[in-house]
């Protein structure tokens, strides 16, 4: 089954409004672990195998923009875990637009 998860990655404390170069970091680090994702305006979504896997992505992305001199990052998280039928990120969004 996949679980998908939606992140939103808010790093404190940089020196300017807009963050568009650390999330293309956070998108960096996702493609770097060959997950399947998709970034949308408010945050980026992608598939894993199972929960446990959150764990590791998120470490991955709070190092990495670490790394880049951010000490305080906000991540908000959202999983659909859905175990009666597999579902993937593209079928979700299809349903949506053949309706």
């Amino acid at each position: 089954m996949n679980v998908i998860v939606e992140i939103a990655v808010d790093p404190i404390g940089t020196n300017s409004t807009s963050v568009s170069s650390y999330i293309k970091k956070v998108v960096e680090v996702i493609e770097k672990m060959n997950l399947k994702y998709q970034v949308g305006p408010m945050g980026t979504s992608f598939e894993l195998k199972n929960v446990k896997q959150v764990g590791d992505v998120l470490q991955a992305v709070h190092d990495e923009l670490n790394k880049q001199g951010i000490n305080r990052i906000v991540t908000t998280v959202r999983i659909d875990d859905r175990r009666d039928k597999e579902e993937t990120m593209d079928y979700k969004v299809n349903r949506v637009i053949k309706k």
